[in-house]
């Protein structure tokens, strides 16, 4: 009887054990999954996007104002100066730096709400400058996007923390983008579908 009484803690040891056991490659595959479909997804962007001309567009149906920034993104597209061109010099990260750069080479100066600046070099002050003007539309809002608009993301996108500026919407609710310092560092045209995750609003023009 002893024996059986010392068998049976044993087994219900390895019953919990395997159990946990279980939890853990449970948790540890979702993990996998979850990073290797973020991967896919920016990989997926980037291969999209490398190779990507500058998109036709009839400046005749367009503003004063959106006819200028396709004017001047479709050169700095085609000149693919470094950053420090939109930074004022500073070695950084300038997707933000080209968005106000091409707004105030337009004719739409952004004003830094820290600085009074004309460049808003980071993606969250640039998020807060909108908002503080009553021109931000939330992800979900159900605002469509026009051309000349700033869209915003955040880390769960395939850009990651990011902006750039909206070109064309097609039907299908996806977006064509340029932006600068994409894909390593150069001014891109990308696409972006609306329903993916990672936007955090647009910037309205």
């Amino acid at each position: 009887m002893q024996a059986l009484d010392d068998a049976r803690p044993s087994r219900k040891r390895r019953r919990i054990l395997i159990s946990l056991a279980v939890i853990a490659v449970v948790i540890t595959c979702g993990t996998v999954v979850a990073v290797e479909t973020g991967a896919v997804r920016t990989a997926r962007a980037w291969l999209d996007s490398r190779n990507r001309d500058y998109p036709s567009i009839d400046t005749a149906r367009l503003t004063p104002l959106q006819a200028r920034i396709v004017d001047v993104t479709r050169a700095e597209f085609g000149a693919q100066p470094p950053g420090t061109k939109y930074s004022e010099g500073v070695d950084e990260q300038w997707c933000a730096d080209f968005v106000s750069w091409v707004m105030r080479a337009s004719g739409r100066r952004f004003s830094n709400p820290n600085s009074g600046s004309w460049r808003i070099p980071g993606v969250y002050t640039l998020t807060e400058y909108f908002q503080s003007i009553d021109e931000f539309e939330a992800a979900g809002s159900g605002y469509t996007p026009k051309l000349g608009d700033v869209m915003l993301y955040d880390h769960d996108s395939p850009f990651r923390q990011h902006t750039n500026i909206v070109l064309t919407v097609d039907a299908d609710r996806v977006v064509t983008t340029v932006g600068g310092n994409e894909w390593g560092g150069h001014v891109k045209i990308s696409r972006f579908d609306l329903d993916d995750r990672g936007l955090v609003g647009i910037g309205v023009l």
